[in-house]
């Protein structure tokens, strides 16, 4: 008994003991901070009364101007949440030798969809990332886009096809879904060189797996939240993220195709191709466990992660952007008739007034309404870098410990009306270049910046740009009884993501 009772207090001073190293950090560096409480740090609330986002505006409003940094715990993760734009550039650009890493959970091993270029690290990070940027230049996506724009097409005869069935009902058409069943085809045909034809069948499966990925857990949204702050932890703890059936699913796409093609001699140009072209061989070193080394090419495993994440990114993220462009012009018809005009414009000087990637070149004011929408709706609301070794930083004596999270908060920062006036106001012309010339260059970070910026923005801001051209041309957006102003967003997604959809009233033009 007596020996029971030592144990136990022993365990518990041990725990005090820890929890005073870890939550006395940002005090005995003298960093401006906010105090934290016991296991959730400056975390409470998350997911539940509060987004990511709110939680970084309270810190960043409370302690911005006192110093580059204010000092926080994701959980039991030290974190530096950065309010100075130069210390931005020195983190991201200048000094990225310290902060190569996204300190982002990647357990390959025992979760092997999420050893993806996002999540990978140190030279692993380097080796699939100089293996991979040929695929994303401009000619391979010029050649991408022509597949893209055959998509757009259907995209406009599918919300013809809705506007019919809304006037049945309430005239309301969910635009969301349906900017999702777009991108799920691009990037359908595109990473993996299938016809989802989610278009024509909402329920078709890789729409509905698609879907899945944002709205089933493995685990509690808590414990999301821990794996999401806690990667390295969360890795030892030999934790996944995606239900099996999900990882089997993609595996197994990638397998056959990747068979299919070599086997019968096909080639496309899509990811899938440009990636079977990269590999020279499976690596005996990743079968075996013994982590990721790409001198002898790519694994099956390993194309099928960079295809995911491909998936993932690109038709969430492009989707949201697409349908939340619609939601503001919609509220502001002059801005949407202006951008209708620019697109009639130019292609009326087209042959044939077909879309192509060279003429998207030429619509300035589409790249606006796109930037614009994208500063006031950022899809991630933080980017995050981890200090590899010890850093201190310029013109302070504060040093960063080697593993200290550097946190870009990009909501906030899109959010500053010190930065840009009347914030939740959306401004295409804040994106005039002269404008543009005169912000601080990490003022706007809807991609990142840097070595570690986002390898897919071209494909993503094509793909956008296409599908928005393909509605505008054919249809008019407005509000309704139905449509939220303003809009309100899901608490429980890291991606930003609206509770109740996108309700527009659309009318052919």
């Amino acid at each position: 008994m007596l020996f029971t009772i030592a144990l136990v207090g022993a365990v518990l001073a041990l725990a005090y003991s820890l929890h005073i190293k870890i939550f006395s950090y940002w005090k005995r560096k003298g960093v401006p901070h906010e105090k934290p409480l016991p296991i959730v740090g400056n975390m409470k609330g998350v997911v539940k009364k509060y987004h990511f986002r709110d939680i970084n505006q309270r810190i960043y409003e409370k302690f911005k101007g006192q110093g580059p940094i204010a000092g926080m715990y994701m959980f039991f993760k030290r974190t530096a949440l950065i309010t100075d734009l130069d210390f931005i550039k020195q983190v991201m650009i200048k000094d990225f030798s310290y902060f190569q890493d996204r300190g982002a959970f990647n357990n390959p091993r025992d979760d092997p969809l999420t050893g993806h270029l996002f999540a990978l690290e140190g030279e692993e990070w380097r080796a699939m990332r100089h293996k991979l940027s040929p695929v994303f230049t401009s000619g391979k996506i010029k050649q991408m886009s022509k597949v893209i724009v055959d998509v757009g097409l259907r995209l406009g005869d599918a919300m013809d096809k809705a506007v019919k069935e809304a006037k049945v009902e309430d005239g309301n058409v969910e635009v969301k879904d349906l900017c999702a069943r777009f991108t799920t085809d691009v990037i359908g045909s595109c990473a993996f060189g299938l016809e989802c034809n989610s278009l024509q069948d909402p329920s078709a499966e890789f729409r509905q797996k698609g879907r899945e990925i944002f709205t089933r857990r493995r685990y509690s949204t808590v414990v999301q939240s821990f794996i999401l702050t806690n990667a390295k932890l969360a890795r030892k703890l030999r934790m996944k993220v995606l239900p099996d059936d999900l990882t089997q699913f993609f595996m197994s796409t990638v397998k056959n195709t990747v068979e299919y093609r070599l086997k019968n001699g096909i080639k496309r140009n899509d990811f899938i191709e440009q990636m079977i072209e990269l590999r020279a061989e499976d690596q005996e070193a990743a079968k075996k466990g013994k982590g990721i080394d790409l001198s002898h090419g790519l694994t099956l495993e390993q194309m099928a992660a960079q295809a995911f994440v491909f998936f993932v990114a690109g038709f969430e993220t492009s989707s949201s952007t697409m349908s939340l462009c619609l939601y503001e012009l919609a509220v502001q018809l002059e801005i949407q008739q202006r951008l209708r005009e620019e697109i009639e414009s130019v292609l009326a000087n087209v042959d044939g007034g077909e879309l192509n990637y060279d003429v998207l070149a030429q619509m300035t004011y589409l790249d606006q309404v796109l930037s614009e929408t994208l500063r006031k709706h950022p899809l991630l609301p933080h980017l995050i870098r981890e200090t590899n070794k010890d850093y201190q930083i310029p013109n302070t004596d504060i040093v960063l410990d080697k593993g200290v999270l550097a946190l870009i908060p990009v909501h906030n920062i899109h959010h500053d009306p010190e930065i840009y006036p009347e914030p939740e106001k959306f401004d295409p012309s804040r994106f005039d270049p002269e404008e543009v010339k005169n912000r601080h260059p990490m003022a706007y970070l809807p991609f990142g910046d840097g070595p570690r910026n986002c390898i897919g923005l071209r494909f993503g801001k094509i793909q956008a740009k296409i599908g928005l051209v393909s509605l505008l041309r054919r249809f008019k957006f407005s509000v309704s009884n139905r449509t939220e102003v303003p809009l309100i967003f899901s608490k429980k997604s890291f991606l930003l993501a609206t509770d109740n959809g996108i309700y527009l009233k659309v009318e052919s033009v």
